[in-house]
């Protein structure tokens, strides 16, 4: 069976085909193909609906063939055939809950279908018909279609259907995967998507706080594009406003040259501590700052030049953290939307939005307590107009059918509003264009308070980052790994460590929750952590590799060797393996990473579990020559590292070979 999605867009086009040919036809019959002048507009018509048709015809064949090359999402299948099966036994049912979920226990089979409780209760709410779940469940299951998936189904308890998957089913799956790679479903129409994330303010450093906003959203746009979808990831910098103004007007006193002397500026973050304390503490230089934006936000040539290297300095110290957690971004700050933001104002006064309190212009949206204010008393814009300006350019211009923000949760109140707002003066519809908040909470220190340096200070990121590498290359040694690995082997695993142990810290915890940083905990080589997870990987790479089994001959055996499933162990990793797609297809919903590394760690467990019971290679216990290959288990070996891989991909962490 194919995901649902995929099949309706497959009759959809061959649809389309059929209707187009039968066109093209009708065209013939009225001489279009002629060389009458009269006729040119019929050939014309012709022309565009023959090429319409090839478009679709290769469209179609190219999605097939993605199609059969793609993991399958098995628990969509099942969805499909159980709602089959509750269609053909309760016709007159309007949408019946259709609930499939992963046994917890072998014993329970491999999947269940939960949905004979709720039908049951629909039953007696608006038919008044007292009907037990487990007759309901007997009657589904009499209804179940052919499929190439199920093995039998057996019912237990007052009405859980359990299901059995077919051993050659999952074998062949497991086969594809390793022939073709790691391909999610077809998607159906494939998307724009904008992701806002990271976003640090200009002529600030940036901080631990803003470390979860940008490790999120470069996860979740790896997600997307694997998923076959367009992604544009956006850097809202905070790069423009009054703070200019005193950075300008400091700037003009320590380097008054900077016009045609590039300024050595080193540490932006003291140079922005300088230039707060004039502007708090001098009245003369507070009013000189004042004067400065005003040329700013008049596009003053001399003005702009000063901007734009203090924006350089900082973009420079940006891309040094980005460099290193490979974080690929468009920078696209406030700046940008500025010339936007007047139309904004007069869009909303336009179509009677607008109130003014107190010289403000402000927007009260329906179910929302605090106004939105568009425009200040002295005629300049604020937060509330970017983000509306940025807001329309991502659904008008960009054409984004889906929206997410990565933005911490103390801004879901303004965010919430402001998409209202968008709504309110019909920018887009929710039931068509998706925008979400994807809210994150704050980072602790170990002391369950706010995350700071011992003088209480915020932790500079890229000493975080710093602390990081010095502490997993002590780890390494630790473990002796100097010994044994090369010095680029070992510079390898320190990046690796070091930066993927900080992400899936982060990444591993529920975003919507606070989480505690600790390097110890997160360096701990078990449980639940990246090194764990790249030591197992590494190892499980290595299996192969020390049998003298190369990748070309892995190859061969995945098209020729079936994969036998027969011991436990092998049955379990083998539908751990299969269950990628649906935990993907999850995240792409909900939008919580931390359940695809919930995953990988199920994953590699499982995998611990099966190479402890299953010997993959068989050597003599006297000599340790190897006696016995057994192929079949060096290819789950392989379809568990290639998965693996794949999620260490989605979330930004470079595995190495050797480690």
């Amino acid at each position: 069976p194919r995901d649902s999605m995929a099949q309706y867009q497959f009759a959809f086009q061959e649809n389309e085909i059929k209707l187009l040919t039968a066109e093209i036809e009708r065209l013939k019959n009225f001489g279009c193909l002629g060389v009458s002048p009269s006729l040119e507009g019929l050939r014309d018509e012709n022309a565009k609906l023959k090429y319409r048709l090839n478009f679709l015809k290769k469209s179609l064949q190219e999605e097939r063939s993605k199609s059969v090359k793609s993991m399958i999402n098995i628990n969509s299948c099942l969805q499909e055939i159980f709602g089959a099966a509750i269609q053909a036994a309760y016709p007159d049912l309007e949408n019946p809950p259709l609930v499939v979920t992963p046994s917890q226990q072998p014993k329970f089979g491999d999947y269940q279908c939960n949905s004979a409780m709720g039908i049951s209760q629909i039953l007696l709410k608006t038919r008044e018909q007292k009907v037990i779940p487990r007759e309901i469940a007997e009657k589904i299951a009499k209804n179940i279609p052919a499929n190439e998936c199920i093995e039998k189904v057996e019912i237990a308890g007052p009405g859980f259907i359990n299901v059995h998957l077919r051993k050659d089913f999952v074998s062949k799956q497991l086969s594809s995967l390793l022939i073709n790679g790691v391909q999610l479903p077809a998607v159906g129409k494939r998307k724009k998507v904008v992701v806002d994330f990271s976003s640090p303010n200009i002529a600030k450093e940036m901080h631990v706080g803003h470390l979860r906003s940008t490790i999120i959203g470069e996860s979740m746009c790896r997600l997307f594009e694997f998923a076959g979808h367009d992604v544009l990831r956006l850097n809202h910098l905070g790069d423009w406003g009054t703070q200019f103004g005193m950075l300008i007007a400091h700037l003009q006193d320590k380097f008054p040259d900077y016009l045609t002397v590039s300024p050595p500026i080193g540490d932006l973050q003291a140079f922005y501590k300088e230039s707060k304390r004039r502007f708090d503490t001098e009245e003369e230089f507070k009013k000189r700052a004042y004067q400065c934006v005003v040329l700013l936000q008049s596009k003053n040539p001399d003005f702009i030049k000063a901007w734009n290297l203090i924006c350089d300095v900082s973009r420079k110290e940006f891309q040094k953290i980005y460099n290193c957690l490979d974080i690929t971004i468009i920078e696209r700050g406030e700046s940008f939307y500025h010339e936007m933001m007047k139309d904004i104002v007069k869009e909303f006064e336009d179509k009677g939005f607008v109130q003014v309190d107190d010289g403000r212009k402000i927007v009260f949206v329906p179910g929302f307590p605090v106004p939105l204010t568009i425009m200040k008393s002295d005629g300049g814009y604020t937060y509330d107009t970017s983000d509306l300006a940025a807001l329309k350019h991502r659904l008008c211009e960009e054409k984004g059918d889906i929206l997410i923000y990565v933005v911490d949760s103390g801004q879901s109140v303004h965010l919430q509003t402001v998409f209202a707002a968008g709504q309110m003066i019909g920018w887009y519809d929710p039931k068509v264009t998706r925008v979400a908040h994807a809210a994150f909470g704050v980072v602790l220190g170990e002391d369950k308070k706010k995350f700071k340096t011992r003088s209480g200070d915020t932790v500079r990121l890229i000493d975080l980052l710093e602390e990081g590498l010095k502490r997993a290359m002590d780890k390494l040694k630790d473990k002796e790994r100097d010994k044994v690995l090369t010095p680029e082997e070992l510079k390898a695993a320190q990046t690796s460590v070091a930066f993927g142990c900080i992400k899936y810290a982060d990444l591993s915890h529920n975003r919507l929750n606070d989480y505690v940083f600790s390097f110890d905990k997160m360096l701990d080589d078990r449980g639940n952590t990246a090194a764990y997870l790249l030591y197992a990987f590494t190892r499980i790479r290595a299996i192969a590799r020390l049998a003298n089994i190369d990748e070309q001959m892995l190859r061969k055996a995945a098209r020729e060797e079936v994969l036998v499933l027969d011991h436990e162990k092998e049955w379990k990793l083998g539908k751990c393996i299969l269950r990628f797609p649906e935990i993907l297809q999850k995240i792409l919903e909900d939008l919580l990473l931390h359940t695809l590394c919930d995953y990988l760690y199920e994953l590699a467990t499982t995998f611990t579990e099966f190479y402890d019971s299953c010997y993959c290679v068989e050597k003599d216990r006297q000599t340790g020559q190897i006696v016995k290959v057994n192929m079949w288990r060096l290819l789950l070996c392989e379809a568990t590292a290639t998965v693996m891989a794949k999620g260490f991909d989605i979330l930004g962490i470079k595995p190495v070979q050797k480690m």
